[in-house]
């Protein structure tokens, strides 16, 4: 077997880009609640007038039809892309 072969058959490590900072679980679970309190509560606040006398499991379902959409698809990641901006620059105010 020549030294050719050997070397071409020999698998190099694939080029990893720089993966971005995951923050942890405890800090998302907090990122989390800070989009999920403020929408519950002005949920509540809205719904409260038409809803006095619906079943509260009837609200509550309302009330999340409303706000787990729009924390997960709205709140949430723009929550975390100003989290990534905060970090970014504290990176950079370190070097």
């Amino acid at each position: 077997m020549s030294e050719q072969t050997a070397t071409a058959s020999t698998p190099t490590a694939p080029h990893v880009p720089h993966l971005p900072h995951i923050p942890s679980t405890h800090l998302r679970a907090v990122i989390t609640w800070l989009a999920i309190f403020p929408l519950v509560a002005l949920g509540m606040t809205l719904l409260a007038p038409v809803s006095s006398d619906w079943h509260p499991v009837l609200r509550a379902f309302v009330l999340t039809l409303v706000v787990v959409p729009l924390a997960v698809y709205v709140v949430v990641p723009r929550l975390m892309q100003g989290y990534g901006a905060l970090r970014r620059r504290s990176l950079a105010r370190r070097r």
